[in-house]
């Protein structure tokens, strides 16, 4: 038997998900939560073996109780609307062991509780294919020691005339880095650079070096 927390700030999905739960003779519905505060004091009360996770909610917010929720060994799988990359990698990178989306037929999200309990993977394909594509692209290939360079200066503030006179290259050199940086990171612009290298630990703060 699964023991089946649902989390949802919304009654009316909460009740039609207890009701299809409650009618498979694997899964228990042990209790049901309006936000991420309340599935965490729950699922520590109740020791469920899945939390069926909403993601936007009032309060804690879905990635922020997965990260909770996960750091005490409970099992989350996130069911939500949302597919962007700003709401499937957070959820991910919390912890989350499956994510699927609420349009799922009925069998497949009963067969995605079952899979979850077990530990298993069990993501919607549109976010299989987001997280194939962050993959691919992160394997394009490190920075280089001169692109690293490049970005350092952006980050402090260089303009690409005062970054080619600081690395005694062309104006154009540095605009050709810059754009291998793009591709390589993923991003559109300069700010989305630097912010992307922050996140990945390619920079750090000042204070930090």
């Amino acid at each position: 038997m699964i023991r089946l927390l649902i989390v949802d700030d919304h009654p009316v999905v909460r009740d039609g998900l207890s009701s299809m739960f409650s009618r498979d003779p694997e899964c228990e519905v042990v209790g049901e939560a309006a936000d991420g505060a309340e599935a965490v004091r729950l699922a520590g009360r109740l020791r469920p073996d899945v939390v069926l996770m909403d993601l936007r909610m009032p309060g804690m917010d879905g990635v922020r109780a997965t990260r909770e929720l996960a750091g005490l060994g409970t099992r989350v799988l996130v069911l939500t609307t949302y597919d962007t990359d700003s709401h499937v990698l957070p959820a991910i990178e919390a912890g989350a062991t499956g994510y699927l989306l609420k349009d799922a037929p009925g069998d497949e999200l009963l067969r995605a509780v079952r899979a979850t309990a077990r530990g298993e993977a069990v993501l919607a394909p549109s976010a299989a294919a987001l997280l194939m594509n962050r993959v691919r692209s992160s394997a394009a290939g490190p920075l280089s020691p001169r692109e690293l360079e490049v970005l350092q200066l952006v980050a402090a503030g260089a303009t690409n005339r005062e970054a080619a006179a600081k690395l005694f290259i062309t104006e154009a050199t540095v605009k050709s880095h810059l754009l291998n940086i793009y591709g390589k990171l993923d991003v559109g612009d300069r700010a989305a650079a630097v912010s992307e290298a922050f996140n990945r630990g390619l920079l750090v703060p000042r204070s930090e070096a």
